[in-house]
């Protein structure tokens, strides 16, 4: 199982969103290196479902529903993504940023990604700071 960092504007689609719909399809992905990591995912593998505009924060974990398909032409994908359980609290940019051991987060280092890997390590800690055991 691999680990993955997906961002959404909380008024576009939400971690609150994703719970009362059940699932959803990740589409409308438009930048290379983000649709590589989509292309990347297997069923099962999990997300943290980060709120960026002004909550920047992980809120929720996802899973991996459904692997890759055309989003479009032109060679885009998009993945289903389903709600696992929301975080016990969230874990915010700023504490992210603070805890050394993220420094080299794809999402910290690339922050226009709207979707990027997390190591097993940096899920340890960031699932940590949200008090998840």
């Amino acid at each position: 199982m691999a680990y993955w960092l997906l961002k959404s504007e909380p008024d576009s689609y939400g971690w609150d969103d994703l719970v009362r719909d059940g699932a959803t399809e990740w589409d409308g992905v438009r930048n290379h290196a983000a649709a590589r990591h989509l292309r990347a995912m297997a069923v099962g593998d999990r997300a943290l479902f980060y709120h960026s505009g002004k909550d920047r924060a992980a809120v929720g974990i996802a899973r991996l529903a459904r692997t890759a398909r055309p989003d479009g032409d032109e060679g885009w994908v998009s993945v289903r993504v389903e709600p696992d359980h929301p975080l016990p609290r969230p874990v915010t940019l700023a504490a992210m940023k603070a805890e050394g051991s993220l420094k080299d987060m794809a999402m910290l280092r690339q922050s226009r990604l709207s979707v990027s890997p997390v190591s097993d390590a940096e899920w340890a800690v960031v699932t940590g700071l949200a008090g998840k055991p």
